[in-house]
């Protein structure tokens, strides 16, 4: 582990969760550390963006699956808005998926909740050395996973659903009508339904049920 300098100020952390228990518990492990401490806090990623925005912030710790808009959706913003902020991504999923996607839209690494006391204080030093983090026990999932894939003909796995088919798909899944998620996303009820279609059709789905399945596979709602 990369020991800490003292003479450097603590790099000023956002994290985010819509878990109170689980946000400090987070903190205790941060807080303890000399070069690393938790000047805010969101429960969800809308929260999460605002807070960043406002500045003073070094690195931001989001949660995949949070109400409003997930961690996914609050990096690619932050990431596109504000370029020098690091950030990583803090989850109870261990997804293959959701892990590239968490490095296509900005992150630097992905830490599973299960081994947050182990691995998030040297994620978050090498976040800070701008260098990408990678668990330990996803590494041979992997290769795996890849080397399966080759063998057996098939090409990587393209993004299944694009961003705002994301946060459609989000939305149903935690109960909202087409009316309100139009309202949320300033859109048509009408462009809600249309993109609802694509998404049951792209992912194979036939309903509402099958969709929140889906979600709460993929690590967008918890169950």
């Amino acid at each position: 582990m990369t020991p800490a300098d003292p003479s450097v100020r603590p790099t000023r952390i956002l994290l985010a969760d819509d878990h109170a228990l689980v946000r400090r518990g987070v903190r205790l492990i941060l807080d303890g550390e000399p070069d690393l401490t938790v000047v805010a806090e969101a429960e969800n990623g809308a929260d999460a963006v605002a807070q960043a925005r406002r500045g003073g912030i070094d690195l931001a710790v989001l949660d995949i699956a949070m109400p409003r808009t997930t961690g996914l959706q609050a990096a690619r913003e932050l990431s596109r808005d504000l370029p020098d902020l690091r950030i990583l991504m803090l989850t109870m999923y261990d997804n293959e998926q959701y892990f590239f996607e968490a490095l296509r839209v900005g992150a630097n690494g992905y830490v599973p909740k299960s081994v947050a006391d182990r691995d998030l204080v040297e994620a978050c030093r090498a976040a800070m050395r701008d260098e990408p983090f990678v668990y330990p026990g996803v590494v041979s999932t992997l290769i795996r996973t890849h080397l399966d894939r080759v063998r057996e003909g098939h090409p990587p796995p393209d993004r299944a659903v694009t961003p705002r088919e994301e946060e459609v798909l989000k939305l149903v899944a935690e109960g909202h009508t087409s009316r309100e998620i139009a309202a949320m996303l300033v859109i048509s009820a009408k462009t809600v339904e249309r993109h609802r279609a694509n998404i049951l059709q792209k992912l194979g789905l036939r309903d509402r049920l099958e969709l929140t399945r889906y979600a709460i596979r993929a690590g967008l709602v918890e169950p």
